[in-house]
């Protein structure tokens, strides 16, 4: 992740880091590999655990998330063979079971992370970030910056010209992702899929409800840098002109 200071954001996934999505649920890896991909990931999916093992050769990705119940081999025997010969290849456990003893085999197996199902799309990606800034540090940077505005996810706190923005945990959720996708016009669809819970039944008027918040506290500053694009969405950039 780079930044830019001419007012151009930049996505959080830095362009080298490969990411491979193991899940035997297509709407699974269709969804998390969509999420990944407008992080700036590269992503590849596999369904089984021999054709991830098949994969992860041919890939060579710098992270796995990987379900622990697949049809042919379980997710925590694709972590040890993917590990065969000493290799050093982060995985985050993917899995619907939450006994703790689950957690405990996957983490000792290897793995580096555990998220359970259902889970949100932003949660995961941070995850999945965070753990490779610990084993890749070249591929991740913990700020991103926007003109005046700089997000810093190790320590969960922006700033605008430089003073702190009193935010709450989903204002900084939809802050980050307008961030990171800063320039590109997102409809409240994407919005709901990316800041708050998969599957969320809730009205999407609650997007416009966040919007408006962190409008009074992002943008008390001059110039406003998030703009409503009508029958749209919203967007991050500079004002036109």
């Amino acid at each position: 992740m780079t930044t830019s200071s001419s007012g151009g954001g930049t996505r959080a996934g830095h362009p080298e880091a490969r990411v491979l999505v193991v899940d035997d649920e297509q709407s699974i890896t269709d969804l998390v590999g969509l999420a990944l991909r407008y992080e700036g990931f590269e992503v590849a999916v596999a369904a089984t655990g021999r054709e991830a093992i098949a994969r992860a050769a041919a890939f060579a990705p710098d992270l796995v998330v990987l379900d622990v119940m697949l049809p042919d081999l379980t997710g925590l025997e694709v972590c040890s063979r993917l590990r065969v010969g000493g290799r050093a290849l982060p995985v985050v456990f993917l899995t619907a079971r939450d006994a703790t003893e689950d957690k405990i085999a996957g983490l000792t197996i290897g793995g580096d992370d555990y998220v359970t199902k259902p889970f949100a799309l932003d949660e995961l990606v941070a995850r999945i970030r965070a753990v490779l800034r610990r084993t890749r540090p070249a591929l991740e940077d913990a700020r991103l910056e926007f003109a005046d505005l700089v997000v810093d996810e190790d320590a969960h706190e922006a700033r605008r010209a430089g003073e702190r923005l009193e935010l709450t945990p989903t204002e900084f959720s939809l802050l980050r992702y307008l961030v990171l996708n800063s320039g590109r016009v997102l409809s409240k669809v994407q919005i709901l899929d990316h800041v708050w819970q998969y599957g969320y039944a809730g009205s999407d008027n609650v997007v416009e409800t966040y919007i408006s918040y962190l409008r009074k506290k992002v943008d008390r500053f001059d110039p406003p840098l998030i703009h409503t694009v009508r029958h749209v969405g919203y967007v991050l950039r500079l004002p036109h002109g």
